[in-house]
């Protein structure tokens, strides 16, 4: 077996609350500073607002608040990873990036299903890689925002875009 590393076994880590999570690279396309976000009104708590990234405007949503986690104040370690999401570009808002990491495929291990309600980040991980003597809690984007807010957060873009226009 060879040792050639894929961009498949590459994560982005990042803190939120007391816990290191994981994205898979091919889902990352930029990690940016924290910048001034525009509101929607009437969205839900998560969803922060939009931000202007070079003239495309992208919803943003802040982890710790997915998470049902305390809110946390923003400050100059507060990061945006820019992901793709279903088709859409999408902004989370995390703590700090910490590294990119490499974790094999058999490092890999099934999400625990315990208290998989609606306040619980399981439903959102998908697994639990080693690193070492640590941990990561591996997420699937495609469940962190859900398609009806996704909707929303398109036609938002769209009637941004056309005022812009």
């Amino acid at each position: 077996m060879s040792e050639y590393v894929t961009q498949q076994d590459k994560y982005v880590t990042f803190k939120s609350g007391n816990e290191y999570f994981g994205l898979k690279i091919e889902y990352v396309n930029e990690i940016i500073v924290y910048q001034e976000i525009t509101e929607i009104p009437e969205s839900e708590d998560y969803i922060k607002g939009l931000i202007n990234l070079r003239g495309k405007i992208i919803p943003v949503i802040d982890v710790r608040i997915r998470f049902k986690q305390e809110p946390a104040e923003y400050n100059d370690r507060t990061c945006i990873i820019v992901i793709n999401v279903k088709d859409t570009v999408v902004g989370l808002i995390v703590e700090k990036v910490a590294e990119v990491v490499e974790i094999k495929q058999e490092d890999v291990l099934p999400s625990p299903s315990i208290g998989n309600d609606d306040k619980s980040q399981n439903k959102y991980v998908y697994g639990i890689g080693k690193v070492g003597d640590s941990v990561k809690l591996l997420l699937d984007p495609d469940k962190l925002i859900k398609d009806e807010d996704l909707i929303i957060l398109d036609q938002t873009n769209e009637e941004t875009m056309e005022e812009g226009e």
